[in-house]
């Protein structure tokens, strides 16, 4: 062998040597967003949004449900696998909606860090892949983007008038529903004073069928579920139960049990046993967005307050990630509980808009224009009455398990009801 030979040898065997001992790098980091924290403004947030939905246009989709009085888009994400064939038959709808105070700011960008989240780990992350496998899931990080534009980092408290939480007009979003105590607005009153991104929201949810929904705020660190006020608006202190409150004490306390500093439940000058709160034992919110959805809608809706300080400096977002990423995994797969199924006639043809009802709790929920519906429900026996104009009723007593992610199964399928004629016409025949 010549010396030529021999020198390309050796080289070759430091250079095998050099890639088996130096280790290779790979950027697999699955949570990238967390490496310099920063508040995006609007008009980023809006460029994210739309680069997030070009690059992943097989399971994410942008909606604008509607415009701000400032003519801003009010953003609504949408995540799930096969996003482009159409929503799956029986796959439940879900939402986070942020910001509706626009200067509560924490929610707003970890609205933005799920995203990232579930986007890049999707395929990789089997819990992740499994929900946007089985869920169609909603994000909106602002609700009030004219509001938030007007807020500045650092304030813990309101500004003076309260501009920033407030929209551009001056008024409160979360006291601008519909209130089920007001006959006037059960009766379906004029809509003129209602705000356009108020219009826009009851809109968005009067039209879809979401099954549970998370309203994410600031200024203090509780869960606090339905009902938010009370016929008699007494200041606080009475608890407003829902027919649901079982299980809404359930949705509220997974979240708050899987937040380290929730579940504490003594924070901000507060205490919350277990982190939750009954909403009008709290105080009386008069036209809150989230008893719109409960009682409006077949949408159990529940609000987060994951922060002391509104609008807290950008580096501890991080520490705010940290703390709810957990619940705000955990809080969606809640989708998934109680039962779920069809509603069909004896030709296996959807029955669209059946009312279905569980003895005992005086919610009935409507099933959708393809025949679908999900009811949530602890674990536990029910008796189910399905009923639908122009048919028998339908009743099945029913189990509910307690795996997360698994529904029951429940379907339902209904006779017509017989009239005069018919009977007229088999006994003739």
């Amino acid at each position: 062998m010549s010396f030529y030979n021999v020198s390309l040898f050796s080289l070759l065997l430091v250079l095998c040597w050099v890639l088996e001992t130096t280790p290779v790098i790979v950027n697999n980091d699955p949570e990238p967003f967390l490496a310099h924290p920063r508040y995006l403004t609007f008009d980023e947030l809006t460029q994210f949004l739309k680069a997030t939905a070009q690059q992943y246009p097989s399971k994410v989709k942008l909606h604008s449900i509607g415009k701000s009085v400032n003519n801003k888009d009010l953003w609504a994400l949408e995540i799930s696998r096969n996003i482009s064939q159409g929503r799956d038959l029986l796959k439940p709808m879900f939402k986070y909606v942020a910001n509706i105070h626009g200067d509560e700011v924490v929610g707003y960008e970890l609205m933005n860090y799920l995203i990232e989240y579930l986007v890049l780990n999707d395929g990789t992350d089997e819990r992740v892949t499994q929900l946007l496998s089985e869920t169609d899931i909603f994000i909106m990080p602002t609700l009030n983007p004219d509001g938030y534009i007007a807020s500045q980092e650092g304030n813990c408290n309101s500004l003076p008038k309260f501009v920033g939480r407030t929209n551009y007009h001056g008024v409160d979003l979360n006291r601008n529903f519909p209130d089920q105590f007001e006959t006037t607005s059960r009766s379906g009153a004029s809509v003129q004073n209602i705000e356009p991104e108020t219009l826009a929201m009851m809109s968005f949810i009067k039209n879809n069928p979401f099954v549970l929904s998370g309203n994410l705020h600031g200024g203090a660190i509780v869960a606090s579920y339905p009902f938010d006020d009370s016929k008699n608006h007494q200041t606080c202190c009475i608890e407003s139960k829902s027919p649901d409150n079982e299980m809404f004490k359930h949705l509220a306390k997974t979240y708050a049990d899987n937040n380290p500093v929730m579940k504490l439940g003594n924070n901000c000058d507060d205490h919350f046993p277990n982190g939750i709160t009954n909403g009008a034992y709290w105080y009386d919110v008069k036209g809150g967005m989230q008893d719109f959805n409960y009682v409006y809608s077949n949408c159990f809706e529940v609000t987060f307050e994951l922060s002391c300080c509104k609008f807290p400096p950008a580096d501890q977002m991080p520490k705010f990630w940290k703390d709810n990423k957990e619940s705000l995994l955990a809080f969606i797969e809640q989708s998934h509980i109680g039962i779920k199924g069809l509603v069909t006639d004896t030709n296996g043809k959807p029955i669209p808009g059946a009312n279905i009802s569980v003895q005992g709790i005086s919610h009935p929920i409507v099933g959708t224009n393809r025949g679908e519906y999900w009811r949530l429900l602890l674990p536990g026996n029910y008796r189910v009455i399905v009923t639908a104009n122009g048919y028998e009723n339908a009743i099945k007593d029913v189990t509910v398990g307690n795996e997360t992610m698994k529904p029951t199964r429940v379907d339902f399928q209904l006779s017509p009801v017989q009239t005069v004629a018919d009977y007229v016409y088999t006994f003739s025949s």
